[in-house]
């Protein structure tokens, strides 16, 4: 009988397991149940397929999406591991032959959505067949407060109650402790082991920029650290992903937008596309993303403020799979909060969902005006302690403070006297002493704190008030009106004073995010043998008409370039080559190695 280490090294090509992987495939492969909350990128695919290789049988793998499901079977198929999936996208005689494959016994892992799985005809299916583990992925679906709530995930108990004895792995990348007690109790699994890891993604640098004409501190962004990289851009909106792809079109970027309201091939064309070739920039709502398995995305960013810091995560945990440096970049400002809160009253949610998004929405504002280590806050919701990371915006270029308590109280007592309705823009307004329109209307130039802010720059002013929104004196009405909080009476008592962020030149705050190269490539001889490597890859993708990571990921091209093999023997030592892609592609690849190594021993 294989064991789980001789699998993971001949197989997938990795010479040892890391973290908890090793623990938690003893343990489901020994019969036990498991709720395995691991970053993207941390190996969790290996978690449940290992074990499915392990037991007789096959793992029945429940996938909320079709594009997982296509990129995982071709991914294993590439391993010589018998995968299949059953979903929409297969006419009734290919699900007809696939079905039968399973029922005699032909499948190591079996790709199905939440929807298929439930119904009555593929629950008798499965009580035909010899079940080897079920594998619930994206767990975090089954939760009503989360970021990606699917309602069929809440059924997914009958696993449980229909095969008691086959066990059952529920695995996700983000949930909070509120999420994970509703992944226990909806998925029936309380007695099982819960295997929980470091939610750190060092290998992604954080960095957040006040809102300022967003579109040109994008192309800045992409133009200086990530030129030519493959990377998601999100947007709230789908009117505002179309503007956004086809304005980073016209100034040269290879741009392709997702959303729902796009129709299905178009979708489907643009992932292939976005997938399959270098280069690409995807811009997309958040319904993009769940499940890609690219692994050499570069850069996330983000032109709108996320509703949670779950959603942020989940979403900026696409880049930098391979683990190598990638990027998490957002430009965000008050109106964005405005909108979102709107967003929340107008749902139409029960009162208590809705007070736990105002509770998200708070801490994805504190993420944002963090006065140091980004990391450690994201870290801290997911209540995980950490050092400074050295590697976000707020570590490279640490900001400097003021003894704001003065002007602080300028504004709180500007918010109370205009009636505690007026939005950001006007408090500056006066307190900068314009007369504006709306300020003649209003009657606020006879105010007797307008005009009191000269002191202090629009820019400075617009950071404070968010900083006290974020600190929870301010609060902000679904409207966007300003209004003062029980938290602010020590400040305006002389009894409190606040040291808040001083505002930063967004230029500096950007470079914080500079180039990270992938692979450092010092001389003209690597990067000859590096595009020779890449090009080798993309022949072959192109051969396989798969994309080019499902041949290596760049992680094991940069081994294959460190290393230098010049033998089979020495290439099977790489990492990510098992048994099978060394006898699919090790000869052509050695070539290029070899004949490398002849031109430039000369």
């Amino acid at each position: 009988m294989p064991t789980a280490l001789s699998i993971l090294q001949h197989t997938f090509g990795y010479p040892a397991f890391r973290g908890q992987q090793a623990d938690i495939v003893e343990h489901v492969a020994a019969n036990g149940d498991a709720l395995v909350l691991m970053p993207t990128g941390g190996g969790k695919s290996l978690c449940y397929q290992i074990p499915a290789l392990l037991r007789p049988g096959c793992g029945i793998v429940v996938s909320p999406l079709i594009a997982l499901m296509q990129d995982q079977v071709d991914a294993l198929t590439q391993l010589g591991v018998r995968a299949a999936f059953l979903n929409s996208t297969l006419d009734l005689q290919e699900a007809n032959a696939i079905e039968q494959r399973l029922l005699n016994g032909e499948l190591d892992l079996l790709y199905v959505a939440p929807e298929r799985l439930l119904t009555p005809r593929f629950q008798s299916l499965l009580r035909r067949s010899q079940i080897a583990i079920f594998a619930i992925d994206e767990a975090h679906c089954v939760s009503q407060w989360g970021h990606d709530f699917r309602p069929e995930y809440i059924q997914l108990s009958v696993l449980h109650e229909n095969f008691p004895d086959i066990p059952r792995i529920a695995l996700t990348a983000t949930a909070d402790h509120l999420t994970r007690l509703e992944i226990v109790d909806r998925l029936a699994l309380q007695e099982a082991k819960v295997f929980l890891s470091s939610f750190d993604r060092p290998n992604i640098r954080y960095a957040v920029v006040e809102k300022d004409n967003p579109r040109k501190q994008l192309l800045y962004f992409l133009r200086n650290a990530h030129p030519g990289d493959a990377g998601i851009v999100y947007c709230l909106s789908r009117k505002k992903v179309e503007e956004t792809a086809k304005w980073l079109q016209e100034q040269g970027i290879r741009a392709l937008p997702y959303h729902a309201g796009l129709d299905a091939s178009t979708r489907q064309a643009h992932q292939t596309r976005f997938l399959r070739e270098d280069n690409m920039v995807i811009v997309a709502t958040v319904a993009f993303g769940m499940g890609i398995d690219k692994p050499d995305v570069r850069f996330v960013a983000h032109l709108n403020l996320p509703k949670s810091l779950e959603g942020y995560y989940q979403e900026t945990g696409r880049a930098g799979r391979d683990g190598l440096p990638a990027s998490a970049w957002m430009t965000y400002g008050l109106q964005d909060v405005i909108l979102l809160r709107e967003m929340i009253e107008q749902s139409g949610t029960p009162d208590e969902i809705k007070r736990i998004e105002r509770q998200k929405l708070d801490a994805m504002l504190g993420y944002c005006e963090a006065p140091s280590c980004r990391r450690q806050v994201l870290l801290h919701y997911f209540s995980e302690d950490a050092t400074p990371c050295g590697n976000c915006d707020l570590c490279l270029n640490p900001p400097q403070t003021w003894d704001a308590t003065t002007a602080v109280r300028k504004a709180l007592s500007t918010i109370y006297r205009s009636g505690q309705r007026y939005g950001a823009g006007h408090v500056i307004d006066i307190l900068l002493g314009r007369e504006t329109a709306k300020m003649r209307e209003c009657g606020h130039q006879h105010l007797s704190t307008f005009g009191i802010g000269k002191d202090v720059s629009e820019a400075q002013w617009r950071s404070t008030l968010r900083q006290l929104v974020a600190t929870a004196m301010v609060g902000v009405s679904e409207h966007g009106g300003l209004h003062l909080l029980d938290a602010c009476r020590a400040v305006l008592r002389g009894e409190q004073t606040l040291q808040l962020r001083r505002v930063s030149d967004d230029k500096q705050i950007i470079s914080a995010g500079s180039k990270t190269a992938t692979v450092t490539l010092d001389t003209d001889e690597e990067r000859e043998l590096w595009a020779a490597l890449r090009q080798c890859r993309k022949h072959l993708a192109e051969e396989q008409n798969v994309p080019a990571y499902v041949i290596f990921g760049d992680a094991t091209l940069k081994h294959m370039l460190e290393k230098r093999p010049q033998s089979l023997e020495a290439l099977h030592a790489i990492s990510g080559i098992g048994d099978m892609k060394l006898e699919k592609y090790g000869t052509d690849f050695l070539a290029v190695l070899q004949r490398h190594h002849k031109i430039h021993a000369l």
